[in-house]
């Protein structure tokens, strides 16, 4: 399945794609949030499609909000991608790097991104996500998966001065409004022929600035879920992004490259879709 919210901001209905068309199930689900997926939401929705019982067709030109609601965490693994370790000059991490993204940054994949109040560098970054299925702790690498719900794009948009050059942790580069677009939807785990090899692309303005491949990853999804799992509880719904892959702004040279109020930054994963978000200045 693949799973969508759709509407004015805040105010998402639960949806469905069904060959690329639109629908409403807001008359099944109440919502794709936590209680949805501990309920096993994804196996009561599944049977009730199973029905063929007639949904109202959604509109293509309806706003898409993030697929999921608001979780209660967004979890970040850094420098997860040889190659973009070697483009920032970083050490390739022999245990994953966590960082954490504010539940208020996570916006529709479509959304404006909003250059932050005296930003003079933010950056793009295509990464592949997954989202938490069923409470996690102390879970077994070898039976990871079974705690995943499904798979989606999004965009972690980074302040670079902010993130680097202001002290303290990464949490204040990475956690500003609608810098985590997520989808357009989420794909269900049997959507995905192999998580691990998915080309993704990222340009901005046209231009191709990131093209890689998730068999690149350093650190793969079950020893992740595995991993986190040692020092937090997850929680159905939360977002895992996991890292990524060469081609951010930070790392070209002889300058390094910084989105601009007016620029166009489009992105997409194979079998996940693809999000376009236009940059535009902060303003009260």
């Amino acid at each position: 399945m693949k799973l969508i919210r759709f509407g004015e901001a805040g105010k998402e209905k639960p949806g469905i794609l069904i060959d690329e068309k639109r629908f409403d199930v807001s008359s099944i689900v109440t919502d794709y949030n936590e209680a949805f997926f501990e309920e096993n939401g994804l196996e009561k929705l599944k049977k009730a499609l199973e029905s063929n019982p007639e949904l109202p067709e959604v509109d293509a030109n309806v706003r898409l909000g993030s697929p999921v609601a608001r979780p209660s965490k967004i979890i970040c693994i850094g420098l997860n991608y040889v190659d973009h370790c070697l483009e920032t000059n970083a050490p390739i991490p022999a245990e994953p790097i966590i960082f954490f993204k504010s539940t208020t940054s996570l916006c529709g994949p479509n959304d404006n991104l909003i250059i932050p109040k005296n930003s003079e560098k933010t950056d793009w970054e295509i990464e592949l996500a997954f989202v938490v299925g069923k409470k996690a702790s102390y879970v077994e690498e070898a039976e990871a998966l079974d705690y995943v719900a499904g798979y989606a794009l999004l965009n972690d948009y980074s302040e670079r001065a902010f993130q680097i050059e202001r002290g303290g942790q990464w949490a204040k580069g990475k956690g500003c409004d609608t810098f985590a677009p997520l989808g357009p939807f989420l794909a269900t785990q049997d959507e995905i022929a192999d998580v691990n090899n998915i080309p993704m692309w990222l340009t901005v303005n046209g231009k191709k600035f990131q093209n890689s491949n998730t068999s690149n990853l350093v650190f793969k999804i079950p020893f992740l879920v595995h991993y986190l799992s040692q020092f937090m509880t997850l929680l159905p719904g939360d977002i895992i992004s996991t890292g990524t892959p060469p081609g951010v702004g930070l790392g070209i040279k002889p300058e390094p490259i910084y989105i601009k109020a007016g620029d166009v930054i489009e992105l997409g994963m194979d079998g996940l879709g693809s999000s376009k978000q236009h940059a535009v200045a902060y303003t009260k």
